[in-house]
């Protein structure tokens, strides 16, 4: 039985999951907001173990293998831990969100098709879907930084993703068969989508102006074939570059800074 997800809200948005006896879902840490008082939730180092793991790999080997997808995420930069969230009793409501204004979309992995998502893109996923980190090359990380550690899903059932402002979907088929994108804008995208990195112009003047002045850096992010892409409408880096050009500048309209000697208060 699939998970009954409502994706509620306009500019935060937030899931909001109905959880019946005997499913689980299992979210990065940080993801939570609240819950009914009949959800359990426990924190453990791992996914659920049908969530790719053999039947009955436990003892060492188990442990090991769990100690390496921690090290993964750990390299990666990703959560320590997971949060695994069931309910004993009747039906539980449990509310997840990402961490920025954006929107939110569920993803029904049907066993056959993976689909691969840039880091910080996951918020939560039914026990039949499958947490990997991958890595794109050594090449095209030093290149492209935010490509180089993906988030791999496979297996089946609802896989939750957010981004950063409005979602576009789109697919590079239905524009020549390739997409040039600015690597934060990336969202997710399937195992039919092949995912590379270039630079932005030649090493001619033309080149060095884009890459210094153009505001997109050395590289750009490539989307080829013919598979569904998700892109975002706004980037981390922007959004943390805009935050920080306008930090405090409130106190430099009012004079606020200055002691309020310009800001017209009296008090």
């Amino acid at each position: 039985m699939s998970l009954d997800i409502q994706i509620s809200g306009n500019v935060m948005q937030m899931a909001l999951v109905q959880l019946r006896p005997g499913q689980t879902v299992y979210s990065e840490a940080g993801k939570f907001l609240f819950s009914s008082a009949d959800v359990t939730m426990e924190t453990k180092l791992s996914a659920p173990a049908s969530a790719g793991q053999p039947a009955g790999a436990g003892g060492l080997g188990g442990m090991l293998r769990g100690a390496m997808d921690v090290g993964k995420r750990v390299l990666a930069g990703e959560s320590f831990a997971f949060c695994h969230f069931n309910t004993a009793g009747g039906d539980g409501l449990l509310a997840l969100a990402g961490v920025l204004p954006g929107e939110m979309r569920v993803l029904e992995l049907d066993g056959r098709t993976t689909w691969f998502a840039e880091k910080d893109a996951f918020v939560a996923a039914e026990a039949g879907v499958h947490f990997d980190i991958a890595f794109s090359g050594l090449r095209q990380g030093l290149a492209g930084g935010e490509g180089f550690v993906l988030e791999k899903f496979t297996g089946q059932g609802s896989l939750i993703i957010a981004g950063a402002g409005n979602f576009i979907d789109i697919n590079p088929a239905d524009y020549g068969g390739r997409l040039k994108v600015d690597t934060g804008c990336v969202v997710a995208w399937d195992d039919r989508i092949t995912y590379g990195i270039e630079r932005v112009g030649s090493l001619n003047r033309a080149g060095v102006m884009n890459a210094m002045f153009g505001g997109e850096g050395m590289t750009l992010a490539t989307l080829s074939g013919n598979g569904s892409v998700i892109l975002q409408s706004l980037t981390i880096d922007g959004l943390a570059k805009a935050l920080a050009k306008n930090m405090g500048a409130g106190d430099r309209k009012t004079g606020a800074g200055m002691g309020g000697l310009f800001s017209g208060s009296t008090s």
